[in-house]
Formats: C-alpha cells, structure tokens, sequence
C-alpha cells in the first residue's frame, strides 16, 4: 500500500532512506534547512555534499516548510543528530495534522539527561503518534544508496508497528527484521560509536588486527553491561544492531566515527577534526553521555572510559591505550 512519509534530515542517511522508500513506490518529501541543498534535490536530483555521484528518484521531493512535509503523514521519519530531536519534536507536535507512526533512524543520548532517541520523542510528541519505531543496524548510507544488500532492525514494544516499518522498507536488496527490545536496539546504536572512536585511533596509532579484534570484542561487552542495567536483552547484543553494526562502524572508512578515531590515533586535534568532518560525529557527544550514565548505573565501561579520557581530559591517545591493557587481571565472562 502506498504511504505518505515525510524523512526529517536530508543528510546521507536520511537521503539514502528516504531513496529506498520512494524506490518502494511511497509518496515522500525530506525536510531540511538548507535551501540550495533543497533545490538540487528536487531540481537535479542529486545530494552531492552527501551522496557523491548517486542519482536520486525524481519523485523525491524537498521542502523547508515542516508543515507543508508532514502534512497527511501516515508515517514521520526522524534522520537528524540526537542533539536536534528535542526541537525538532517541538516544531513538529505544532504543525501534525495526522497521528503518524513516528520511525528514528537516528543513534546516540540526549546530553544532560542521558534519554535514548525513544525516549524524547514520546516526552514531546506522546498520544499524537500511534507508535515510535527504532530503525538500526549495520548501515553505510554510501552502500544503500547503490542498493549493496543491507539487513537492519525494526524496534518496536508493539511488534505490529515494528511489522509496518518493515512492510514499507523491504525489498530486494534491504531487508528488514523485526525486534520488540528497543532498549538494546537504541543502545547497540548509540554506544557503538564509542568503540568505532577507539576502533579508528586504534588504526591511527599503527596497530594491527589483533588490537582492533581486542577493542571491538571487550566494546561489546562493555555495551552489554549497560545495555543489560539499562533494561535491555542480552540476546539483542549479539544481532545486527549489537555485533553487526559494531563491526560495519569500527572497520569502514564510511564511519565518520571510525575516521575520527583514526586522526585522533595520527596526533590531530579534536576540534580541529569535529571542524573538517562536515558531519556530525555523534560517537563524541555519546562518549560524554555513555561515561555519566555508567557512572549513575555503576557500570565498568574501562574502553569508554579511555576515550573520554582522550576526548574530554586530553589524554594521549597512546598513554590511554596503555592504561586498559595494563589493568588487573580477570576472568572474560565476568560480568
């Protein structure tokens, strides 16, 4: 059945999603500030600040008035930075004329109050929506917008909306499962970013397999942990949004957090890097959120730990490498 959707966010990701749903024979219109960006899309067809050299379909259209974009919306898709969807939600509760399944394909915490995505947008946005759904897992934006074969998560505590989001996404070369733990899904995707910072400083400073197998095997585990005291399953940890997306951010040069890490790891400055990226690298803000929130939880997350130490205490990047592997000793599977 042909929906209407509106995608929030014309950067690469919201624009590959929003590429897939109008390939899938959806009425769609992305929202997004910048007008020049806007007139391309609708005028030549391409996102090239984004999506170098992909052809978008000419029934994508842009508009920067939300209203406009939302209006009749059977489903909303939020694709902007974690540090947005406060205030994007707040705009968007003002101009909705539907109750729309409301989907975030978005990763990382609020700042301050440590919320998963989820969490914000049924603080703002509540009984005007019919569900929020989770949309995660080992992605390349870059890589969905050729149509390489991709396979995500739908997350929803109410399995018939989680069904919905993947009824309208799938087809041939994405494919969709279903999962109710939104808990784990949220936070394999937020925290992952963390690892991929250490995964690409790892790169940066020289090392070879063996450490980059080391730091993404104890990330996951130190993923679980708060995952687990968050609320989450364990079992989620181990499916496309824990060990899959894992492994596609800390081995890609696609990950803007994995390249990040990796400059860090070859001696340049953060804000110089965070300057240069051109895009948000959500794995720093989250770094900040994930060490305050272990705290509160009484977690060990010693990786994490590392990093903020690195990123908020400027830490050598080498000196805090040292430091994890020289901690005590202990047991793999303690928890």
């Amino acid at each position: 059945m042909r929906q209407k959707i509106a995608v929030l966010g014309p950067g690469s990701w919201g624009t590959a999603l929003a590429k897939v749903l109008v390939e899938n024979g959806h009425d769609v219109t992305i929202w997004g500030h910048n007008p020049e960006q806007l007139v391309e899309i609708n005028d030549s067809h391409t996102n090239h600040h984004y999506l170098p050299d992909i052809a978008l379909p000419e029934g994508l259209k842009a508009n920067a008035d939300l209203k406009t974009c939302v209006s009749g919306a059977d489903a909303i898709l939020f694709v902007v930075p974690t540090k947005a969807i406060r205030s994007v939600s707040k705009q968007l509760v003002e101009v909705m004329d539907t109750k729309p399944v409301i989907i975030h394909a978005s990763k990382g915490l609020e700042q301050g109050t440590h919320l998963r995505i989820s969490e914000i947008l049924k603080d703002e946005i509540g009984d005007k929506c019919k569900d929020v759904v989770v949309l995660s897992g080992p992605s390349h934006a870059e890589e969905v917008a050729v149509k390489d074969i991709t396979t995500i998560t739908a997350a929803s505590e109410d399995l018939k909306y989680a069904e919905y989001v993947q009824s309208i996404f799938m087809n041939d070369y994405f494919r969709i499962y279903t999962n109710t733990d939104v808990i784990g899904v949220e936070t394999g995707a937020a925290l992952k970013n963390i690892i991929a910072l250490g995964s690409g400083a790892i790169h940066g400073l020289g090392f070879g397999d063996n450490a980059k197998a080391a730091i993404m095997t104890r990330g996951l585990a130190e993923i679980s942990r708060l995952g687990v005291a968050m609320g989450a399953d364990p079992l989620t940890f181990i499916g496309l949004s824990g060990v899959g997306d894992l492994i596609v951010t800390c081995t890609s040069i696609h990950s803007r957090n994995w390249r990040a890490g990796d400059l860090l790891g070859k001696g340049h400055n953060l804000d110089e890097i965070l300057e240069n990226m051109g895009m948000i690298v959500e794995g720093v803000s989250t770094t900040k959120a994930a060490y305050e929130l272990a705290a509160e939880l009484n977690v060990e997350m010693p990786i994490t730990t590392a990093i903020y130490d690195v990123l908020y205490n400027n830490q050598d990047v080498k000196v805090a490498a040292k430091n994890i592997m020289l901690r005590d000793g202990r047991s793999e599977v303690e928890f």
